[in-house]
């Protein structure tokens, strides 16, 4: 099946009546090709932080599950995911295969020794972390650096970060890393990381600097808020207090980002898989505006990672909808079709609504 969509193409709502000529947009039409949706165009959506592969912290890749989650992510109109963290090495058809999502990911996790999930990743001394990260990323694009961990723990230091991030630019790569304490959060700004994960605690005076050097922040807020809930039900700890203090203002931190500047891309970071509509919700709720929060879950997070939007020549992802999305983020959860690498792959059968004397 030959796919074409027509409407209105965010981000810009100008009219677009495409074609996909294997795995590429055009506009010039395509003989035999099939209208697969008509309404409001939104390139493919992006989990910029999701762990597929595994169903618990520390279990190995399995491949099936792996399947499985990928086609959760799917079913959400997820066309791109970034993994900041795998369970182990993926299989060749990770990010290939027609039916799951392309893929960016930094493999398996550098962290500290006695820090982050038993049997995950890899816990390398500071003198080994550069050159492991920059051998990571001549691989896959992508290290991730667990910068810090519990209460107590102590963080990467800011020039390990540096000498980290020097090594992984030279190498081609960028640097992503995971921070929900104070401290971490300034080294991983102060080295100049591309991504911070998280960033709970973090000073909102670093937003500024992170905004100047292009430091992107995935805060994923809706997974953060969820743990907020059940720890507001615990016991009294110092770990208690600790993520009380900064998730009750993680959602300000968030809207803060997104107005100092801040690249703020959504990812869920969290079981089950497909969960981005809950995301995108959280970042709109925190105060970001609707047409900001689906940017950071669709053509903001897709120039992060390196692919265009609905143009000439794009790879061919978008997801169809009756109504314009950011009226009404809810609309998020009916699309009437995602179609990835060309291929519609969901559809909504009954007729979409929503074009208006378009041409």
């Amino acid at each position: 099946m030959i796919v074409r969509i027509r409407g209105y193409a965010l981000p810009h709502g100008e009219y677009a009546d495409l074609y996909a000529d294997g795995d590429r947009w055009t506009t010039d039409p395509v003989p035999g090709a099939t209208l697969a949706g008509e309404g409001w165009l939104v390139p493919g959506l992006v989990d910029a932080h999701t762990h597929p592969g595994a169903t618990e912290p520390g279990q190995p890749m399995d491949d099936e599950v792996l399947r499985a989650q990928l086609h959760q992510h799917v079913d959400a109109g997820v066309t791109l995911i970034r993994a900041p963290g795998l369970p182990g090495e993926p299989p060749p058809w990770f990010g290939e295969d027609p039916d799951v999502p392309r893929a960016r990911h930094a493999g398996p996790w550098l962290a500290q020794h006695g820090q982050f999930f038993d049997g995950w990743g890899r816990r390398a001394d500071h003198a080994e972390l550069p050159a492991l990260a920059a051998a990571q990323a001549a691989r896959t694009g992508w290290a991730k650096i667990v910068a810090d961990w519990r209460v107590g723990d102590s963080a990467v230091p800011a020039d390990v970060l540096a000498a980290v991030v020097r090594e992984v630019h030279a190498a081609g790569g960028r640097v992503a890393v995971h921070s929900q304490h104070p401290e971490g959060g300034a080294a991983a700004v102060a080295a100049g990381v591309d991504s911070l994960e998280h960033g709970m605690c973090l000073d909102p005076d670093l937003l500024a600097r992170m905004a100047a050097q292009g430091t992107a922040l995935t805060p994923t807020l809706s997974a953060i808020n969820a743990g907020l809930a059940r720890r507001e039900q615990s016991p009294d700890s110092p770990q208690r207090r600790w993520y009380l203090g900064g998730a009750r203002v993680h959602a300000s931190l968030t809207a803060a980002a997104a107005e100092a500047g801040v690249r703020v891309l959504a990812g869920t970071d969290s079981l089950p898989h497909g969960g981005i509509l809950a995301e995108i919700r959280a970042l709109a709720a925190a105060g970001v505006r609707p047409h900001d929060a689906l940017a950071a879950a669709s053509w903001h997070a897709r120039e992060y990672l390196g692919l265009p939007g609905l143009e000439p020549g794009a790879p061919a992802d978008a997801v169809v909808y009756d109504r314009d999305p950011r009226a009404d983020l809810g609309r998020l959860a009916a699309p009437v079709a995602v179609v990835l690498r060309g291929r519609l792959v969901r559809q909504r059968h009954n007729r979409p609504a929503g074009l208006v004397n378009a041409p």
